[in-house]
């Protein structure tokens, strides 16, 4: 029994350590949403030789008039090119023109200024969550690996449910809350940053990820703490039901040496009524003095 509940909180510490692990990783990245944006091609410069896939071509020295710009037909309309980007809850990167690098910018800038006071709150909530499960991580450690007994054991066990289902709690409405501003970013935010195409990211897989492992350490612990304390009332139980059986067997015993002290006497105060009714000399059986329990008959 001691083994299973070892094993068990080994796997409830595993998942809690892999939930945080998840979390930080997600909360310090930026790839919770990621797309396609498209932009104007700006107008090409330097030297033909240079690389110009990423630009307008002209077949003249007057740049200003765009009745002269090359298109390629083959492939459509050549005055857009588009740009990959990504978005966390920190930083929004998106290429650069030139193909090469990225350029980033600040996420909380992006977004609409009646929306920031939620993404706030998100951030606070993902803070929160990752230091609950910090200490739901700790609590565990400490129960696996330097509790000396089962009460113990059982207290850390209590304590480590509480924060793990708090931080999982504390970790659905932060992921929840950063998925309603990012939503109301890409419909009110700067021009210059709307996707027209996007999904969600690795990063955001990742914090779910994280939630569902930080549940199962919950659910896990919780289960142990429950499966704890059923044992031990069951043992109470059989305790219990033990001593019932053995006091009754010892009361049972002790009645029939009780039955016969109660009829010896019984039978003594008869003899000596029977004599005294009859007339007989009681001498003929024994000096009354001696009978032992006539002291006791006379204060009864």
């Amino acid at each position: 029994m001691g083994m299973d509940r070892r094993r068990r909180a080994t796997v409830a510490l595993t998942l809690n350590f892999l939930s945080l692990l998840f979390s930080i990783t997600a909360f310090s990245s930026s790839y919770w949403c990621q797309g396609i944006r498209k932009v104007p091609k700006p107008f090409c410069t330097g030297k033909s030789r240079e690389k110009q896939a990423f630009c307008i071509r002209f077949n003249n020295s007057d740049s200003n008039n765009s009745n002269v710009v090359q298109y390629t037909w083959e492939t459509g309309d050549d005055k857009f090119i588009e740009r990959h980007f990504h978005a966390g809850i920190w930083y929004s990167c998106e290429e650069n023109i030139n193909g090469e690098g990225e350029k980033c910018r600040s996420f909380i800038t992006l977004t609409p200024p009646a929306d920031r006071g939620v993404l706030w709150l998100s951030i606070v909530a993902e803070v929160l969550y990752i230091t609950l499960l910090l200490a739901g991580v700790s609590l565990m450690s400490v129960e696996v690996c330097y509790y000396t007994s089962v009460i113990d054991g059982l207290k850390l066990n209590a304590f480590a449910a509480i924060f793990t289902v708090l931080s999982g709690l504390l970790g659905m409405v932060a992921h929840m809350m950063y998925t309603t501003v990012f939503q109301m970013t890409v419909n009110l935010g700067p021009e210059d940053w709307r996707p027209q195409n996007w999904d969600y990211g690795w990063s955001y897989c990742l914090a779910w990820g994280s939630f569902t492992c930080c549940m199962a350490a919950s659910v896990t612990t919780i289960n142990r703490y429950t499966k704890t304390i059923l044992e031990f009332k069951q043992r109470r139980r059989n305790l219990e039901r033990t001593l019932k059986n053995k006091q009754k067997i010892v009361e049972d015993n002790a009645n029939p040496v009780w039955d016969i002290y109660i009829n010896t006497l019984q039978n003594h105060r008869e003899g000596f009524m029977d004599l005294s009714i009859s007339g007989q000399n009681p001498s003929l059986y024994g000096d009354l003095n001696n009978f032992p329990y006539t002291q006791h008959d006379e204060y009864c």
